[in-house]
């Protein structure tokens, strides 16, 4: 029996996954994936290669964690083990999958009088990949998040999947999200080595040898100086600065939330002094194709998938009229533009709800 590690994103959070041997029929649950174990046999379901198994061919120890099965599965047979709460078919009607989208695509734009007599099911899969790709940046609903506690290194490792951030925030003790904004004056370059009289220093393969860190990103992480534009002057100093003395105000500096900036190179989030130790949050998108699992479009953008792939495979074909691509090539925008429309998600009623404080007079 030998235990995968799979418990990072989607419906293996929360489940322990078992390879069968086809003679063994028990498992045991560790905590270290279910903490705390279930309590009974309903809080949980089993999948034996992706089939989800009754109930009455296995049998649950709570507390022991083992579970016994009738029947031992089959040699190399994946058994997932997954907690109720995260379900995978929570929430899964709304999407449809990849594979799906292709053989779809292949029954209603393919064959014999269609627009597309020919293709190879590869080409489908590239331009479907392709417009999960386009409609995860700006059309979909595909903001990631993860949250971490702040090491005293103060820097953050990008995840796997990482494309571009939408926000980072701290949590206060109300968990409200503090918005923590992008430092513009600072970066972490590479730093090159040099001896006592400014040499370059090099390696024995005659390469420039670099310093982990460079002294910029040092003086930044050990800059303790509050980034609030608090006055703390004396009564008389503000009276002067009143009079015409202050002006120039950075309104992205006048904050005290800290600040980050993005060392994309070494794939790392770089925090100022002042975060250390808080739970930060980052919330960024994906491209939808590194995910674990199959990966989904959601059903209001399914027909914006069906334009983007025809019209990639017409328009790079040759001998197909020119209308016809830019046909295709409108319908994939119109499409495209009612699927934004359809997943911005308004509703009338929150909206009368925050309409009604725009009428309030603003007073200097």
């Amino acid at each position: 029996m030998a235990l995968q590690t799979l418990t990072n994103e989607g419906y293996y959070r929360g489940s322990q996954i078992f390879l069968g041997d086809g003679s063994n029929k028990t498992f045991t649950l560790t905590t270290a994936h279910m903490d705390p174990l279930p309590v009974e046999e309903g809080d949980f379901n089993i999948y034996i290669d992706n089939t989800i198994q009754l109930t009455s061919t296995y049998s649950y120890d709570a507390n022991t964690g083992v579970i016994t099965f009738t029947n031992a599965p089959a040699a190399n047979a994946t058994i997932s083990v997954e907690l109720a709460a995260y379900d995978r078919e929570y929430g899964s009607y709304q999407n449809i999958k990849l594979k799906d989208l292709i053989n779809n695509f292949m029954i209603g734009y393919v064959g014999e009088g269609k627009v597309i007599t020919k293709v190879k099911k590869a080409d489908i899969a590239f331009f479907a990949q392709r417009a999960i790709q386009e409609l995860n940046y700006d059309t979909l609903t595909s903001s990631k998040s993860q949250e971490i506690e702040i090491p005293p290194s103060l820097t953050m490792a990008l995840p796997h999947n990482y494309v571009n951030y939408t926000k980072l925030s701290w949590v206060d003790d109300n968990g409200v999200e503090c918005i923590i904004y992008p430092a513009k004056y600072t970066s972490n370059p590479k730093a090159i080595l040099q001896d006592s009289d400014y040499r370059y220093i090099f390696d024995s393969k005659g390469r420039v040898t670099e310093a982990e860190n460079s002294e910029t990103w040092k003086k930044y992480k050990d800059n303790t100086s509050e980034e609030s534009t608090t006055d703390k002057s004396t009564v008389k100093s503000l009276n002067e600065n009143n009079v015409g003395r202050r002006f120039g105000i950075e309104p992205d500096l006048a904050q005290d939330n800290g600040s980050f900036y993005i060392d994309q190179v070494r794939g790392k989030i770089h925090f100022s002094s002042n975060i250390t130790g808080k739970i930060v949050t980052l919330h960024y998108v994906s491209d939808g194709l590194a995910e674990d699992g199959d990966m989904v479009v959601h059903k209001f953008a399914e027909e914006a998938v069906y334009k983007y792939i025809a019209h990639g495979i017409l328009a790079t074909r040759i001998q197909i009229p020119e209308y016809i691509v830019n046909r295709y090539k409108k319908e994939r925008f119109a499409e495209i533009r009612k699927a934004k429309i359809r997943l911005s998600n308004l509703k009338s009623q929150e909206l009368a709800q925050t309409m009604r404080g725009k009428s309030k007079q603003i007073k200097h």
